[in-house]
């Protein structure tokens, strides 16, 4: 059984290469039970979060016929605990399991936080390249934690961003990851990006072309009223459903996507709880990757410059088990 730790699975993953396989993967489908989810109450005693356990199993149909490659079966474990950066500690801790499903053998395991932290912000991009516009030039970085760079880089390399603003409620926060990314960034996506820290959130609202949220809120970060025609949200934290980054009124402000219907209506915060609320329907969110890879909705129009699109992330299976193959096969 092969291993991979943080850096090889990091190395081992091309972001345009990655974003290719998590769009065929989700045209080709999956067997993928809801994840499990389980909460730990208060690991480290009164006063601390709560933390949570996630189990995340995925495979592929075994092939009709013999001497067909047998597809691989895998699992993610992952571990959250927020209280973790009191401790200057990962908030995230997780393994992906990779199997044969011929056998049941095991293939390989992979560090699982780098593996989501890839996975998570390709799946932002191939959603981008449909909901976004072709022509967006400026991103707002919501966040400043593990997962923000990530969605910088993918997010530039989707779409010909030259400047990019950096909002985190610790400023010194955002201008440490603003210094970094400026010395990094062209290098990764091949062009001059300006980079910046942001204090004034909504006014870089209203400026953005794209706006990227990354946090652990349980309070809207992302306000319908600073909203403007032509925009494209992607929210990625509030994978729980009483956590939020989007308020009301962005949610009926926007062409609603997901990237799975059957996590993001279960499990999302920012969908949930609107659908609670009475501020959407379940009609109201018009498709999932499903739908948009497999042409079942053409997301935005070529011509549209002024709808606002909004795509819900929550994390699939099906992502982590297209990315463990592809960093296996890359070694």
């Amino acid at each position: 059984m092969r291993l991979l730790d943080a850096a090889q699975v990091d190395a081992a993953l091309d972001d345009l290469a990655l974003i290719g396989r998590l769009e065929a993967t989700f045209r080709a489908g999956v067997e993928m039970p809801v994840r499990h989810h389980h909460t730990i109450t208060a690991p480290t005693g009164p006063g601390s979060a709560d933390a949570l356990l996630l189990l995340m199993p995925a495979w592929t149909t075994p092939p009709k016929e013999r001497g067909q490659p047998a597809g691989r079966i895998g699992v993610k474990v992952v571990t959250v605990f927020p209280d973790n950066g009191l401790r200057s500690l990962p908030a995230v801790y997780g393994q992906y399991l990779l199997l044969d499903a011929g056998t049941g053998a095991p293939l390989a395991l992979l560090d699982g936080a780098m593996l989501t932290k890839r996975r998570t912000a390709c799946a932002s991009g191939l959603a981008s390249r449909f909901l976004s516009r072709p022509d967006s030039r400026r991103l707002l970085m919501i966040g400043t934690g593990a997962l923000a760079p990530e969605l910088i880089r993918v997010h530039c390399k989707v779409r010909p961003i030259a400047e990019v603003a950096i909002w985190g409620r610790t400023v010194a926060h955002a201008e440490a990851l603003a210094t970094r990314l400026s010395a990094s960034l062209p290098g990764a996506v091949g062009r001059t990006v300006s980079v910046r820290a942001a204090t004034d959130r909504a006014a870089e609202f209203r400026a953005a072309d794209i706006i990227s949220c990354a946090t652990l809120s349980h309070t809207p970060l992302v306000e319908g009223a600073w909203l403007q025609p032509g925009q494209h949200v992607d929210l990625v934290g509030a994978y729980t459903r009483d956590m939020r980054e989007s308020d009301d009124r962005a949610v009926r402000a926007a062409m609603v996507f997901v990237d799975t219907r059957a996590g993001a209506l279960k499990e999302a915060g920012d969908i949930v709880q609107p659908l609670r609320s009475g501020a959407l329907d379940e009609d109201d969110v018009l498709a999932d990757l499903f739908d948009l890879c497999r042409g079942y909705h053409r997301g935005r129009e070529p011509d549209d410059n002024e709808g606002i699109t909004l795509f819900k992330s929550v994390g699939a299976a099906l992502e982590d088990l297209a990315a463990a193959e592809l960093a296996v096969e890359s070694i």
